[in-house]
């Protein structure tokens, strides 16, 4: 059975290693980092990563739910690549750090996949 993504990463990696790394657009722009992963402890999975940009030292900082299968990590960035432009990343939805867990997460999911385009995993 395959265990790597389509970049030739495995499938396991822990929460530590993730949280931090740069994340990038297509056209190679540095667009944020990840700040969190949010887990469904139900299902065990992942429900989308959190990534904060448009800030300034932490003021005014948006975080956006990302789909977590959107993200392919680029070994020559060091960091992840999304397949979004930068304006659709700015016109995406965003949210506080609290709003992200309301509904328990499943609002800022439900728009974040509708949004991307994404097929939902739930």
């Amino acid at each position: 059975m395959n265990t790597h993504t389509p970049s030739g990463h495995t499938n396991a990696i822990t929460a530590s290693r993730v949280i931090g790394t740069a994340v990038y657009n297509m056209s190679g722009d540095h667009i944020g980092s990840i700040e969190d992963v949010m887990l469904e402890k139900m299902s065990n999975g992942i429900m989308f990563a959190v990534i904060g940009f448009g800030g300034f030292l932490g003021i005014g900082e948006k975080y956006h739910a990302i789909p977590w299968s959107a993200l392919d990590y680029d070994e020559e960035k060091g960091g992840y690549v999304v397949p979004f432009t930068k304006a659709q990343l700015e016109a995406g939805p965003s949210y506080s750090i609290n709003e992200l867990t309301r509904g328990d997460g499943t609002l800022a999911r439900d728009e974040s996949y509708s949004y991307y385009k994404v097929d939902p995993y739930w």
